[in-house]
């Protein structure tokens, strides 16, 4: 088996996608994307003021239709968390590419967080952060082809995690 095309970072809000897929991105040899920065520039507004403007179901349709039709060739895809609530959008981010789960403990996502509506974080009225990381969590682990579980763990030794997790299951030594 050869490396992934693409490989697809989801998970919630804080757990490293980002900053992660921009390293793995380098370790590879391969583009990055983020799709939130890509929703930002294709609305020219930041994902708090697309929330505000079209409301948590709207802000969704527009992530859906967004992370459906993108079409990277050889990269690290960085998603919203709230890329798993579309079955559509998780079933094409599967199609391009290699799903992989940053799974990250509730408390020390506590940790790692700020303000979720400055974030652009898809949070419903009266729900709390716990009951959102344990709505999405059984999404996240539905739609991954591989999950890392983050445990403490430094960015270069997730980096590295997510790195020998992708090298084993493509059954190749090294990247």
């Amino acid at each position: 088996m050869k490396i992934p095309e693409n490989i697809v970072l989801i998970g919630m809000p804080a757990a490293g996608k980002s900053t992660v897929g921009v390293c793995l991105a380098k370790l590879l040899g391969y583009d990055y994307l983020d799709t939130d920065i890509l929703i930002q520039r294709t609305y020219n507004a930041r994902l708090e003021d697309l929330i505000r403007r079209y409301g948590d179901d709207g802000f969704l349709k527009i992530e859906e239709n967004v992370c459906s039709t993108v079409h990277p060739v050889q990269s690290v895809i960085a998603t919203g968390g709230s890329v798993v609530y579309s079955r559509q959008a998780m079933e094409h981010l599967g199609e391009i590419g290699l799903r992989v789960y940053l799974q990250v403990k509730y408390k020390e996502l506590l940790n790692r967080l700020g303000d979720l509506r400055r974030r652009g974080v898809v949070l419903r009225d009266g729900q709390s952060f716990l009951d959102l990381y344990t709505e999405r969590t059984a999404l996240y682990e539905r739609y991954a082809d591989l999950t890392v579980e983050e445990r403490e763990m430094s960015l270069d030794e997730t980096i590295e995690a997510v790195h020998s997790a992708v090298t084993a299951l493509s059954g190749i030594d090294s990247i």
